[in-house]
């Protein structure tokens, strides 16, 4: 993976958080990484409201995104995200306990680009976050450009 583009994790729960940093960690992703605690948080740094920090012009950035989480939920961050003309290109990697069939396939009706289910069992989490590393080695992220937002 490009070594500027930076990682956004929007999940709630600071284990799973955690987890996901440390196991891109051990195989080999060395990006930086800004956690958002819920989707307000998210939507304010991509379309650059309220209180820094935001998201940089022509930076380049992948979004993995909680589906459950207070505020503002992952789908409703995707769908605003993907119904922007410059953020629609910004990678999104759906991180969620739900394997829903139809909120898998609406996730990807609206525009995510992975979708990875975290199993309840500690080994398997691990195993999908490591295996979620290797594929960020391998992907070509675009940079967002413009003022979006403002």
């Amino acid at each position: 993976m490009n070594r500027e583009v930076t990682i956004l994790i929007a999940e709630d729960d600071e284990g799973h958080a955690a987890l996901i940093k440390k196991n891109l960690g051990r195989v080999g992703i060395t990006n930086g990484i800004i956690h958002f605690r819920d989707g307000d948080e998210v939507l304010d740094f991509l379309f650059r409201r309220g209180d820094p920090p935001h998201r940089a012009s022509h930076a380049a950035y992948l979004l993995l995104l909680d589906i459950r989480m207070p505020k503002v939920d992952g789908v409703e961050v995707l769908r605003q995200v993907k119904a922007d003309p410059e953020l629609r290109k910004l990678p999104v990697v759906m991180i969620t306990t739900t394997d829903d069939p139809r909120e898998v396939a609406r996730c990807h009706e609206i525009g995510c680009n992975n979708y990875i289910t975290k199993p309840v069992d500690y080994e398997k989490f691990i195993t999908a976050i490591r295996q979620l590393g290797l594929y960020l080695m391998v992907i070509e992220v675009p940079e967002v450009n413009g003022n979006t937002g403002q």
